[in-house]
Parts: structure tokens; sequence; C-alpha cells
């Protein structure tokens, strides 16, 4: 069963070929014979799951059940989950048990799905390559020697070894595409806004979105179906119909005009992924559309703007892990100074403190100005490009990352190494648009991902764009040979 795809789960689910509780055993089964090898799970909530397919088969045997019901997935462990732990990959929340679902959370359960337990990620979602992590990396299922990529690495690992059917991860600048390329997958940024950030732990407030993570485009469909929508606990929340996301996923792409953007196919991105992408456009042509290169001139700052924009908001997040209000609280503080220290010391990794640091001195007095808000000026700059963009094409597309997985420790101990894995994602979360990833073939035995990008709100045309081409190709049915 772990070789379907969701809606063909819920086609089987529905004719009564299996129940949600064999479904959810065959994949607890897997969780339990392949993750000690990917540590792609942070907790397994087997007794929870088995529960929630339980209801699940009430509702199918009711007449009552929707795309969703009695389908195992993974939660990235990022989003609260009532009376489970939640951990953000990180020791500063090892042991915190939420006392609330996020909304994402909330509005999987209403749609009856499984919860199979919550997936590894780099601490707090800083990271690249899910190397962060404190309870340990991630492996890439199609080579365990190399990174998963980050900071949603668990999720991806899971769904490309098909431990879970699909999976959530949050994009703040490429958390969701980049792990999708690395790993094979299919993965959406929806539109900045369009899923609630509610029970999601914060990193940077204005770049942070959740989205799904799949095998394929419809699977992210009936995903994103689920997590979209307005919050009124949310106040970056957009108060809009969600449209339905899998009802134009088989509309032909005649006609559709694609950007190829000159700044994508420069210096630093690997022959052979330049070569992939040019044969995933060429597809394109003979399904119809046409193609024309512009350009994003101001693409260059994007990474120099992200590096103070991500870290000063979670300078300001990540102020509430004291010692005091949440997480790790060290032994035997001598006074108030030295609890938030020791707390803060002990809790937090490398990458953590890194960022921290870099983001209180972006917001100190006399640096504000010079970093911060020129940083946001840039931003708008960013944005306007894209805009500029969108008035000729319907979409973007180009390489996710320069280059496929990388191996473990070849970019650890250079920062700036590893930041520049994101460069061509970083762009998208700037400018709040929605973006995703889709598999267009190997090199070196390893995933290459395509980056589709669209305007605000364009999810329906990215999800049909990303199906069309999956329709006449196989990449996205590829599993590594160990885990079929």
């Amino acid at each position: 069963m772990h070789d379907k795809s969701i809606a063909e789960l819920a086609a089987g689910l529905r004719g009564k070929a299996f129940s949600s509780r064999e479904l959810t055993q065959s994949f607890l089964e897997r969780i339990g014979r392949f993750n000690p090898a990917l540590n792609a799970f942070v907790t397994v909530t087997a007794e929870r799951a088995l529960e929630q397919a339980d209801a699940a088969d009430g509702r199918i045997a009711a007449g009552q059940a929707g795309s969703l019901t009695g389908i195992p997935l993974g939660q990235k462990d990022i989003f609260c989950t009532q009376d489970i732990r939640t951990s953000c990959g990180s020791k500063m929340l090892d042991r915190f048990i939420s006392p609330y679902d996020a909304t994402v959370i909330e509005r999987f359960n209403q749609a009856g799905a499984v919860m199979l337990g919550k997936l590894n990620m780099d601490e707090f979602a800083m990271g690249s390559s899910n190397e962060t992590s404190y309870y340990g990396p991630v492996k890439n299922p199609w080579d365990t020697g190399t990174v998963p990529g980050g900071s949603s690495g668990g999720s991806a690992s899971a769904v490309a070894a098909r431990l879970v059917a699909g999976a959530t991860g949050t994009d703040t600048g490429g958390s969701i595409r980049q792990p999708a390329s690395f790993c094979g997958i299919t993965g959406i940024k929806p539109t900045y806004g369009l899923v609630s950030r509610y029970g999601m732990i914060a990193f940077a407030s204005s770049l942070d979105q959740g989205g799904p993570m799949a095998r394929s485009a419809e699977d992210c469909a009936l995903l994103l179906q689920a997590m979209a929508g307005y919050d009124e606990r949310d106040s970056t929340s957009l108060d809009r119909p969600v449209p339905d996301y899998s009802a134009g996923l088989a509309n032909g792409v005649e006609g559709l005009r694609i950007g190829l953007p000159k700044e994508f196919f420069g210096e630093g991105l690997d022959s052979d992924i330049a070569r992939l992408i040019d044969q995933a456009v060429a597809e394109y042509r003979k399904l119809g559309a046409t193609v024309k290169e512009v350009s994003l001139p101001n693409m260059h700052l994007s990474g120099p703007a992200y590096y103070v924009v991500a870290p000063a908001e979670c300078s300001s997040n990540l102020a509430r892990m004291d010692g005091v209000r949440f997480g790790h609280r060290c032994d035997a503080p001598k006074d108030l100074a030295d609890l938030y220290t020791r707390s803060r010391g002990e809790g937090f990794g490398a990458e953590v403190k890194r960022r921290i640091l870099i983001g209180t001195y972006a917001l100190s007095a006399g640096y504000y100005d010079a970093y911060y808000l020129k940083a946001q000026k840039i931003r708008r700059l960013i944005s306007d490009d894209f805009k500029k963009a969108f008035s000729e094409v319907d979409v973007i597309m180009g390489p996710t990352s320069p280059s496929v997985a990388f191996r473990f420790g070849e970019k650890s101990a250079d920062p700036i190494a590893m930041y520049l894995s994101d460069i061509y994602t970083i762009a998208v979360n700037l400018a709040g648009l929605p973006g995703m990833s889709i598999p267009v073939g190997f090199s070196k035995n390893l995933p290459v991902g395509m980056q589709i990008i669209g305007d605000y709100f364009a999810e329906g045309r990215l999800l049909n764009v990303a199906h069309r081409y999956q329709q006449v190709t196989d990449w996205h049915r590829q599993v590594p040979k160990e885990f079929a």
C-alpha cells in the first residue's frame, strides 16, 4: 500500500479495498523497519494513529469521508500538537508538551487524517541540511551519506522513503522546496498568509509559511486544500476564499508563458542541473507553452537581505525561550542573569546562537537603519522585480538548488557555503510569493528539482503546471531501491 499516492489510497479506502487501520499499521511497520537508518521521525505516535484510523474507518462506513479521511501523514515537529512533544528539533524544547493544536493540525484532524508522528528538522528551522537537529541528522534515502536538505529534511526523507503518504513542511527561505529537490519529491510553499501560522513555532514571522510535501502535485493539492484558509487567531492570515486546488489540475498548458530568469543560470549552477532544467522546459514546449528570458536584477541581493531580516526576526522570536516561561532551564542557577545565560547557552545549538547574535546586532541601537531597514527596502525592490516579470509571463522556472544533495559535513564548517544552498529560493520568501519544486531527473544518481514560481495566489496554476509535467514524465514515481 505504501506505493500508492494519496489519491489512490483515498480511492482504496472508499472502495473498502483496505481499512485505515490496515493502512496505518502498514506505514507504522515501515517506520519501525526503516526509520532507524533515516532518523526522519523524532516521535512516533502509534497509539494515537491507530485511534484516529479507527475513527476514520467509522466515518468512511457512515459515508462521511473526505479526500484525506484515513490517510496516514507525518507532521513537521514545528507544529504544536496537543499532549504530544513539540521539540522544533531543539534541546530547548525537548520536554515541551504542547497544551493545544496548531491550526494546521486542527484542520487535518477535522479532515480525518491520521498522524503517524512528528518529523525531524533543523533546530528551530535554521539550516539547509538537517544537520543542526538536537536529535541528530536525517539521512537522504537516495544516499544515506548525503543530506536530505533542510529545514524540512525529516518530512522530505519520510515521503521519499514512503514512510508516510504525505507530510507538512515549513518554508522560510526554501525549507520545503530545497529538501523536496534533494529527495526527489514535490513540495509547495504557498503565498504568505494562505496557511495559518498559529501554533507553528516562529523562526522569522514575515517569512515563515507552512505547506505540503508529497510525491506529486496531485497529492499536494489535496493536502493544501486542508491546510489553507483564514484563521482569526493569526494576524497575518489572509481572509479570502480557498479555491478547489484539484479542480484545474488536468487543464492544458497551451499558451502558458514561461519565464527563465537569466540570473538563475549563471555562475555557480551545476551544468548537469542546467541541462535537466532545459529538458524539463522542453517538455513544456511540447505541451504548447512558450518560453522567454526574463530578468530579476536585484536577485543577487536576496541572500544579504534575507540574512539580515531572518536573523533579526529570529532574535526577537526566540527571546521568549529564557528558562522561565518556555524551554530548557539550567540546574541550580545562581541568580536571574545566570538562569538566562546558562539556560539559553545550554538549550540552543551553534547555528541558532549564530543567527540570534547576528539578528541582535542588526537590531541594536545605531545599526537598525543601516542593516534591518535597508534590508526591508531591498526586499521591496525584489518584490518589484517579480511584479515586472509577471507582467510578461505566467510562471517562472529554474533550478531549485545549484547542486544535488551534498555529503554530511561538506558545508557544516562554512556557514556561507551552506547559506548559498538556498540562493534560488530565498527571493520567493522575501516577496511572499508561492513557489514549488518538482523532480525532473537525476545527476550523480541523486534527484534534481525544478522550481516553479507564480504570482500571488497562483497556487492552483502552479499545481496544474506541475501536474501536467508529471502526467508525461515519471520522475515523481521513482523510489530509492532500498525503500521500494
